[in-house]
C-alpha cells in the first residue's frame, strides 16, 4: 500500500513539473518562430533592393538600420586603382519602422532618384534620397531632395508624400523604378552629372566631412539710368511786324 502511495506521489510530482515547463517551451517556440519570420523578411527586402542599394551588404544595412532606428552605414568601392571604399553613415529621420514601411521609404527614394535621372547611386545620393540633401550637378544647377524619410518624421502621409514627389503610391510600388523613368520622361528632364552632394545637416546626419556649400551668386548691378537729355532752349519769339501803313 504504502508503495503504490510513493508510485503516486512520484507521478504526481511528474505532471507538476511539466505542467510548469509548458509555458517555458511554448514562449521559446514563439520566441524562435518571431525570429526566423523577421529574418525571413529581412533577408527578402535585402534582396529586393540590392541593385538599388549597389550591394547585397548595403541593403542589409538599408534594411536593418530602417527597420530599428539605428545609424546606416554605405559603403561604395573604389573607383581608381589603389584608392580607398568611401563610406557614408546617417541615422534615419523617422526611428523605428516596421517592414511594410521599409519597402515604402525604399521604394519612394528609389522612385526619386531615378526622376532626378540617377539609376545606379552613390551612398551619399541614397542617404539624400532617404534623409533629404542637395544634389549638385555638373552643370551648376542643383536637385533639392526633400528626403523620404524627413517628410515622413514630419507627420506625412505615404500617399501624400508620393504625391508630393509626382508619383501615385499604387505606381511606386509596383515599380519604383519605372515610376521614376516615367515622371522624368513627363518632365523632359535631361540631368547632368552630379558633381557632389550635399546632405541636410539635421541631427540624424553623421557623415564624416560634409562638402562646402555652393556659395551664393551676387546679383549682378542694376545699370544706372542715363542721364535725361537737356531740353533745348525755347526760341525767342520773332517780334510782330508792324501793320502797314502804320
Amino acid at each position: 500500500m504504502k508503495t503504490r502511495s510513493f508510485t503516486l506521489a512520484l507521478l504526481s510530482a511528474g505532471v507538476l513539473v511539466a505542467l510548469a515547463a509548458t509555458p517555458v517551451l511554448a514562449q521559446t517556440s514563439s520566441t524562435t518562430t518571431t525570429s526566423v519570420t523577421t529574418s525571413r523578411e529581412a533577408t527578402r527586402l535585402g534582396t529586393e533592393f540590392t541593385s538599388f542599394a549597389g550591394s547585397d551588404d548595403n541593403a542589409q544595412a538599408l534594411v536593418h538600420g530602417l527597420r530599428n532606428g539605428s545609424p546606416i552605414t554605405l559603403t561604395e568601392p573604389a573607383t581608381t586603382v589603389g584608392g580607398s571604399a568611401t563610406a557614408t553613415t546617417f541615422t534615419p529621420d523617422t526611428g523605428k519602422m516596421g517592414y511594410g514601411n521599409v519597402k515604402i521609404a525604399l521604394s519612394l527614394a528609389e522612385a526619386s532618384l531615378t526622376k532626378a535621372g540617377i539609376s545606379d547611386p552613390t551612398s551619399a545620393e541614397l542617404a539624400a534620397a532617404l534623409n533629404g540633401g542637395t544634389l549638385v550637378l555638373a552643370n551648376g544647377t542643383s536637385i533639392d531632395l526633400k528626403g523620404v524619410l524627413a517628410e515622413r518624421a514630419a507627420g506625412e502621409g505615404w500617399g501624400q508624400i508620393s504625391k508630393n514627389m509626382g508619383f501615385k503610391l499604387g505606381d511606386v510600388m509596383r515599380s519604383p523604378k519605372h515610376a521614376g523613368e516615367v515622371a522624368e520622361h513627363a518632365h523632359h528632364q535631361e540631368h547632368s552629372k552630379v558633381e557632389r552632394v550635399e546632405l541636410a545637416h539635421g541631427r540624424n546626419n553623421d557623415t564624416a566631412s560634409h562638402p562646402d556649400r555652393v556659395s551664393k551668386v551676387d546679383r549682378p548691378n542694376r545699370p544706372e539710368r542715363p542721364d535725361r537729355p537737356e531740353r533745348p532752349d525755347r526760341p525767342d519769339h520773332p517780334d510782330h511786324a508792324g501793320r502797314p501803313g502804320g
